[in-house]
């Protein structure tokens, strides 16, 4: 297709800017995961994981003094000017006629034993519904927990690493709605994009969101003074029957060649797979990429991209004994039609992840 053309052939849709510490004066250089220059370089490689990201090399500055980056979109398109018109379709997302006739639901004649949610779980396609703006999951039986004891009592002693997006940034900032005695630690960061951390010292649980390493796109400011790759985060933890990880990732990867997803994919199932091997009790769960708009400049973020990479996690990922939060199929059956849904959308993954660990 256009979509799987255009989105192979180059990294040059974004544009990567990198702030380097100079005195009181800071120094902006280009950056990004290949640059095609004779010009000096700095590389800042994990070799084991063959990870990568360069910055031009600002004179007489250190390549250790990379502080920040930041990102913006570059007027590049290698779609083609008569596949444009490919996108163009007037009655895509029209509401349908309203005048039905009676419909007639039948009862299913089938029936099967349907078990608690847990780890290691096949989730089918479609892998549930929403009812009344409740999420039911089609593959388990949920538990609604909603009561805050009923919470408070499953997070007893957790320790929860959430590593991804923005979209999984929302549940840190969900959470304290949700359980009022987490309350936010404050790690000296700066910008929505630093690493969250929510503590309750009583119940001993702590529950930490840190974004993934690059790419990340957005337009603010962001540290990469501790920036790691999730393989490496996970590297880190020594995991223990009362600890869980939360991992999504996808949409910031969307504009840039799929290899770059797949070596990721690749890495993270690495790394689980090394922390299985110390901690065979910890719990890992995997957050599928939200959908958002359709038109939401389709060559870099369409959901095409979404649905390759959604189906490429499953395939590397289907024997590990991990959990599925299916953000995709909760994203399309709520029709919310935003990346980053209203609270109802994150308080039905927050449950399912609760019904995974508890």
């Amino acid at each position: 297709s256009a979509l799987w053309r255009a989105r192979n052939q180059g990294y040059d849709r974004v544009n990567f800017t990198g702030q380097f510490a100079n005195g009181s004066s800071p120094v902006f250089s280009k950056c990004g995961l290949t640059l095609h220059t004779s010009a000096e370089l700095c590389e800042y490689l994990d070799s084991r994981d063959q990870e990568a990201f360069y910055c031009l090399k600002p004179p007489q500055v250190p390549c250790e003094a990379l502080t920040h980056v930041t990102t913006r979109n570059a007027n590049v398109s290698y779609i083609r000017w008569k596949e444009w018109a490919l996108f163009d379709r007037s009655n895509v997302g029209v509401e349908i006629m309203k005048n039905f006739a009676s419909i007639k639901v039948l009862a299913c004649g089938k029936s099967k034993n349907v078990t608690k949610c847990q780890l290691g779980m096949k989730s089918p396609f479609p892998s549930g519904y929403t009812l009344k703006r409740k999420w039911i999951a089609a593959f388990c039986k949920q538990r609604e927990l909603s009561e805050t004891k009923t919470i408070n009592d499953c997070l007893k002693r957790k320790l929860i690493y959430l590593m991804g997006d923005s979209t999984l940034r929302q549940w840190i900032q969900y959470l304290p709605k949700m359980v009022k005695t987490l309350k936010y630690f404050d790690l000296h960061g700066v910008g929505p994009f630093k690493t969250h951390v929510l503590l309750d010292a009583e119940r001993h649980t702590l529950i930490q969101w840190k974004k993934h390493g690059h790419p990340f796109i957005t337009q603010s400011l962001f540290s990469v003074k501790d920036d790691n790759y999730i393989p490496r985060e996970i590297d880190r933890i020594a995991g223990d029957k009362d600890t869980a990880i939360v991992i999504t990732l996808g949409q910031h990867l969307r504009p840039f060649p799929i290899k770059i997803f797949i070596r990721r994919a690749i890495n993270i199932q690495k790394a689980i797979e090394r922390l299985f091997l110390r901690s065979p009790e910890t719990k890992v769960i995997l957050k599928t990429e939200n959908t958002r708009r359709m038109f939401d400049n389709a060559e870099m973020f369409s959901d095409f991209h979404g649905y390759i990479q959604n189906l490429i996690m499953r395939d590397i990922f289907m024997d590990l004994n991990v959990g599925v939060i299916d953000a995709w199929d909760m994203t399309i059956a709520d029709s919310t039609d935003n990346i980053h849904p209203p609270d109802y959308v994150i308080e039905n993954q927050i449950n399912m992840f609760l019904n995974y660990i508890c």
